[in-house]
């Protein structure tokens, strides 16, 4: 295996030996294209994961229409609380959706902040356990400079065969920034398939899109539509974990060149100044992203238990608040009373 920098093996003795898709670019390509739906892990009451759960809700998203050619199922992302899991709880995690989705779904997998050599491993584990596809973040606790990043993720694409790469831009972070002109010197690595985007500092959004032809271009910043409309493939949401007809009505929407209707649809949720301002004050007692997904999740019946600490869970009190707000919207709500028992549980 023959590196950018020097000759490593890595051997992957953590593999399950279950049997994992081997794909071409282009197949992996065409699964990763819709909404990219960062499903959360379940915990029981004990902060543990709850495999049975996950099953269950698994089954459910699949049932409801995130499956193959439509959407995506990202487990162990960040705001599936992937940093959050252990080396054991992650694999198994994986293992239960590719499971549960009885290849109905294209899975994909996070992958957080790793070194090369930990990155690749884990890259191989995953399509063990067949994933189509990893989300990985450059290995920001190093600093990297825009030649680091390149190396890093030329190195991972060499040593991987049949599973592709959704590089994650993550601007919000020192050494996550990844520039366009970047992404020119990466667009012929082999794995490499889409790109979580987001322009970091300094750039314009459409900067990246004359390579939409060969990379798929997800959106990561709150403008799915421009998106699409600059030849996007996709977008990162909040709300097909729990609802998933609201945002493949808006993808149907955006490939029927119904622009205007599908932006209506996503501003009715995204820009309601009561949903805004709940997240904002809810946001000054509790950190994370989990806890909103996981509150979303309770009020449509289908819960996903706590987030891990140091995020707190909704309260009584506010599952009622956010469940007025999301019946507003129309949506298939559960009871309230069903909510509140369940904050109390």
């Amino acid at each position: 295996m023959f590196y950018r920098h020097q000759e490593l093996e890595v051997r992957n003795e953590g593999s399950q030996n279950q049997k994992g898709y081997t794909m071409r670019r282009e197949d992996i390509k065409e699964l990763v294209k819709g909404p990219i739906s960062t499903v959360p892990t379940p915990f029981n009451n004990s902060f543990k994961v709850d495999y049975g759960r996950m099953r269950d809700l698994t089954e459910w998203w699949v049932e409801n229409g995130l499956v193959k050619g439509k959407a995506v199922i990202k487990v162990a992302a960040a705001m599936g609380e992937g940093p959050m899991l252990r080396e054991d709880e992650w694999p198994r995690l994986l293992r239960t959706a590719v499971q549960a989705a009885d290849q109905k779904a294209a899975i994909m997998c996070g992958i957080h902040y790793k070194d090369t050599l930990r990155a690749i491993e884990d890259a191989k584990l995953a399509q063990d356990l067949g994933a189509i596809g990893v989300q990985i973040s450059p290995p920001v606790f190093y600093f990297p400079d825009q030649d680091a990043i390149v190396r890093h993720f030329g190195d991972i694409s060499d040593a991987i065969d049949g599973i592709g790469i959704l590089v994650y831009v993550t601007r919000g972070l020192p050494g996550g920034p990844i520039y366009p002109e970047t992404f020119r010197r990466m667009v012929d690595f082999e794995h490499l398939v889409a790109v979580k985007w987001g322009n970091p500092a300094g750039t314009k959004y459409e900067d990246l899109f004359d390579l939409s032809n060969v990379i798929n271009i997800i959106d990561n910043n709150g403008t799915p539509i421009l998106n699409h409309q600059l030849g996007g493939k996709g977008y990162i949401n909040h709300t097909s974990q729990m609802n998933p007809a609201h945002d493949l009505k808006i993808w149907e929407l955006m490939e029927s060149g119904l622009y205007d209707d599908a932006q209506a649809v996503y501003d009715s949720v995204e820009k309601d100044p009561a949903f805004r301002q709940f997240n904002t004050k809810v946001a000054q007692r509790t950190c994370g992203e989990a806890y909103m997904v996981k509150g979303m999740m309770a009020v449509m019946g289908q819960p996903a238990g706590p987030p891990r600490p140091p995020s707190l869970a909704m309260n009584a009190e506010e599952l009622t608040e956010l469940h007025q707000i999301m019946e507003a919207w129309g949506w298939p709500v559960a009871p309230n009373s069903d909510i509140v028992k369940l904050a109390a549980s």
